[in-house]
């Protein structure tokens, strides 16, 4: 690597308000893609970069190195786009959420709200998507029953990002490793040791709360239709659920991210054949287009029209950015003196975690977006993981436990407003009841202070990321 002067940290805060002020104009006034201000803060950082001393083929092969380093997630997102779509016409996704939906009981109403949200989430990969379609009738029915909507709403919302948390359909759940440098499915399986217990605490305390309303007679009429329209549309069978069994055994047997979920895009293009009679040539069109579904239920419609590669552009496009403003950053060291500054506050594992954490929801509340909550907080600490010789999976889980989980309880975010849109409850109104989320951080940091399922790395493991990381510093330096 060259031997260039450190960038000022004034001038590096400088780039981060940019960034801010760029994403908040954006958002607040132009109502627009987030993609652009990113690149504006990428073109920004490099003129900071250049008059420092820095040169633009320097820049450029920082650029060029960190995309390549997350070139695996892009593959995935891919692959996962076409599982989505094949997973759908098959009637895997619909058979999930029809049994599901079988779980409303009047006496465990906001149990079973959470769980059907959760059910329905880990299916589509979908928090938004989940919020908008059984979210909206759970509401319905809520109100029905006269429970207090904001509680129904903090249901709705703890399932709906327990489910976006730990699908690997999520874009999220592959955003989140590939800023960390964790591999996908040992990601999803570390998530488990602090969503686990936010879910199981989160069920027993609605399931506390919805005593009161036990007995009460409930109209399940919106969900009724719902449920006729997937028996009425696709073959429902529990065979159907052997698909996302066999993930969830990928998971736990190791199977590497790519070679497991295209298993899975076969074997939901077999199911659509055995089970819905889906031609051929139907596959082809869903897997690169999506699901279009021309249902009579307006619900199911927007619920299932998802999948396919061109789903995944929008958020692909949206790494790529990250990627290159980081790049930028990374290289001339940007990130690294931001970071100096803030680990002055971290002097164990405990006060790192902490630190992250509040990084992340510091990020969700300033720029408003989930995915920079995880993109750069991801870039900013990933080394300092490394040199503590934590695994990457940590990190990625960190981002995951305070960036994607708060991110519906700010209304300003993108996804507090959203969710505000779909459901009619304010942020700071179902904030108080949304367990999961507001556990989740907690219990991340808990860790962090006493050690729990804080991985360290082996020796290999650290000789073998440090030789990386001197490679992709060889190859900027070329």
């Amino acid at each position: 690597m060259e031997n260039q002067k450190l960038i000022p940290i004034w001038q590096v805060l400088l780039v981060m308000v940019f960034l801010i002020g760029s994403l908040s104009y954006t958002i607040l006034s132009l109502d627009g893609w987030i993609h652009i201000p990113i690149v504006l803060t990428a073109a920004f950082a490099t003129i900071v970069a250049v008059i420092n001393g820095y040169k633009w083929d320097f820049i450029e092969k920082g650029i060029i190195t960190t995309i390549t380093r997350s070139m695996q997630a892009i593959l995935i997102l891919l692959t996962v786009g076409m599982l989505i779509g094949t997973w759908i016409i098959s009637g895997i996704v619909p058979t999930m959420i029809y049994y599901g939906l079988l779980l409303l009981s009047p006496g465990i109403f906001l149990v079973a709200t959470c769980l059907i949200c959760g059910i329905v989430s880990l299916a589509t990969g979908s928090s938004w998507t989940t919020a908008a379609t059984v979210g909206i009738a759970l509401i319905g029915v809520g109100a029905g029953l006269g429970i207090p909507l904001p509680m129904v709403a903090g249901a709705i919302i703890s399932g709906s990002y327990f489910g976006d948390k730990m699908s690997p359909l999520s874009d999220t759940t592959n955003l989140a490793p590939a800023m960390a440098g964790a591999k996908l499915f040992d990601h999803v399986k570390h998530m488990v040791y602090t969503t686990g217990p936010s879910l199981i605490i989160a069920l027993i305390i609605y399931g506390i709360m919805g005593t009161k309303y036990a007995g009460q007679e409930l109209d399940t009429t919106v969900i009724q239709e719902m449920l006729t329209g997937l028996a009425t549309s696709f073959n429902i069978s529990p065979l159907l659920l052997i698909a996302p069994i066999l993930v969830i055994l990928m998971v736990v047997f190791k199977v590497p991210a790519l070679p497991g979920l295209m298993g899975g895009v076969v074997l939901g293009g077999i199911f659509a054949m055995l089970f819905q009679g889906t031609p051929l040539g139907d596959l082809f069109y869903v897997t690169y287009e999506g699901y279009k579904p021309a249902l009579e239920n307006e619900f199911l419609n927007s619920l299932l029209e998802r999948g396919g590669l061109e789903s995944m552009y929008y958020t692909i496009a949206l790494v790529i950015c990250a990627l290159s403003m980081g790049g930028v950053m990374d290289s001339t060291g940007m990130l690294k003196s931001l970071a100096e500054k803030l680990m002055k506050f971290a002097v164990n594992t405990g006060s790192l975690v902490l630190v992250t954490v509040l990084s992340c929801i510091f990020t969700n509340v300033l720029a408003g977006d989930q995915y920079l909550s995880l993109v750069v907080p991801g870039r900013m600490f990933k080394e300092i993981f490394e040199d503590r010789r934590l695994k990457p999976k940590n990190l990625s889980r960190i981002l995951e436990d305070s960036g994607t989980l708060t991110s519906p309880l700010i209304p300003w975010n993108t996804c507090g407003s959203y969710m505000y849109g779909v459901l009619g409850v304010y942020p700071l109104a179902y904030l108080p009841y949304a367990f999961l989320n507001l556990l989740n951080p907690l219990i991340s940091i808990f860790y962090g202070f006493t050690g729990i399922t804080m991985e360290k790395m082996t020796e290999e493991e650290y000789q073998a990321i440090m030789k990386e990381r001197e490679a992709a510093k060889l190859l900027m330096s070329t």
